[in-house]
């Protein structure tokens, strides 16, 4: 029988409770953050939305050109070490965005907090499959994003109540409370265990990850199916409110559904993923969950009026549904190709599906489901289908062919 992964929503292991609370705490801060970064930018410095966008395109890019080398160092030295300094690092960013009056200085700065973010994250994910083996790493990233889901909940409430005050000082109460948030996580990190580091390191294997070419092609594949993460921000908002008419709080209801449904069943549709194997039919039956969301959105669209509402809600019930099926099937997959002692390298690269759909996805969306409707819909719905079937045998290649490319300490 299983062993329990929490009490009272609290993890056992006092290793994985250090990494859920450095989460929520790392993860309200952020909510915060974010919630009010575009519009302090604008309103109380006086910088164009154009700058803001920037800055924030910046950020992508850093995030996806330091991702790999970031978890390259969490597998050489020790990630305790690195979340304490890169937490420092992003503490002091946060507190100089206070200062920021120009674009570039704004850019600058994003692109160094996103940067030690990186380096952050990048550590935290390197210490969950060697602490959390096997299925209890699917299980406990589960548990993590429920926890982020819940903790981006709170700080965007708090963001929201500094959008409401609308004062300049409201806000740079927002950004104290995530340099705060970074700080504290800083001294968090002390808790965390000491892990096998790589003591053979050569030019060759600091890149192994991109010549596993079926680790690369499975990777490509979930990457694909990841553009269904951008629809509540971009589909949603620019074609069933803006191009078909459906009132603008459906924004907020569908983000609220998908919020709500994470938080308190991540963890439950999850445990069906704790393999390879299990982890690649699981990648497949989410992408059919997403897909149906996807046919009632592009119904929605087709007839309009109350039918639009109505459809769009229950699209979102069944797209997050499949968001969380899927979720754990990759987790599941990438846990279980990659080898034990280079994990870091593995899932920050595994990680790159989020950012490269966030960069792809949204001009994509835009065009297929504003200008072509529900016929775009459907097309989109197709075209997860088709990522989701293409994942299985892509793993089922990756996990007969560890040998071949000198992964011999996976899981499975």
């Amino acid at each position: 029988m299983t062993e329990p992964l929490t009490r009272r929503g609290i993890p056992l292991d006092p290793r994985l409770r250090s990494l859920a609370a450095i989460t929520l705490i790392d993860r309200m801060g952020s909510g915060a953050y974010l919630t009010i970064f575009a519009v302090y930018f604008t309103r109380s410095v006086g910088l164009s939305a154009h700058d803001v966008a920037l800055a924030l395109s910046t950020a992508a890019l850093v995030a996806v050109l330091v991702s790999v080398p970031a978890g390259h160092l969490a597998d050489i030295r020790q990630p305790r070490a690195i979340v304490t300094v890169a937490s420092l690092g992003a503490a002091v960013s946060v507190c100089l965005l206070t200062l920021v009056h120009s674009a570039w200085a704004l850019v600058a700065m994003v692109a160094g907090q996103t940067l030690c973010e990186r380096l952050s994250n990048g550590a935290r994910n390197a210490l969950i499959p060697r602490i959390a083996v096997g299925g209890e790493g699917v299980r406990f990233k589960a548990y993590l994003r429920a926890v982020t889901n819940t903790a981006m909940a709170a700080g965007a409430t708090l963001g929201g109540a500094a959008l409401f005050l609308d004062t300049t000082a409201a806000y740079l109460v927002a950004f104290a409370l995530d340099a705060a948030s970074f700080a504290l996580v800083a001294v968090l990190a002390r808790r965390l265990p000491t892990v096998p580091l790589v003591t053979h390191d050569t030019p060759g294997s600091r890149w192994q990850v991109f010549r596993d070419r079926p680790y690369v092609a499975v990777t490509l594949a979930i990457s694909v199916l990841s553009m269904h993460f951008i629809i509540v921000e971009v589909g949603i908002p620019l074609s069933l409110v803006n191009a078909f008419g459906a009132p603008t709080w459906l924004v907020a209801a569908t983000l609220l559904i998908n919020t709500v449904m994470c938080a308190t069943l991540q963890v439950r549709l999850s445990r069906s993923s704790d393999s390879v194997l299990t982890g690649r039919r699981t990648l497949l039956s989410g992408s059919i969950w997403v897909a149906g969301g996807f046919v009632l959105y592009g119904l929605g669209a087709w007839l309009g009026g109350t039918a639009l509402v109505v459809l769009a809600l229950a699209g979102a019930v069944v797209h997050t549904v499949g968001e969380m099926i899927s979720s754990g099937g990759q987790w599941g997959v990438q846990f279980g190709l990659a080898p034990q002692e280079r994990q870091g390298q593995y899932q920050a690269f595994g990680s790159l599906p989020f950012s490269l759909s966030g960069i792809a996805a949204p001009p994509l969306i835009a065009w297929l489901c504003v200008d072509h409707g529900a016929v775009g819909w459907w097309v989109l719905a197709a075209v997860m289908m088709a990522a989701g079937a293409a994942c299985v045998p892509l793993a089922g290649w990756a996990l007969r062919t560890r040998d071949q490319y000198g992964v011999t300490t996976h899981t499975g």
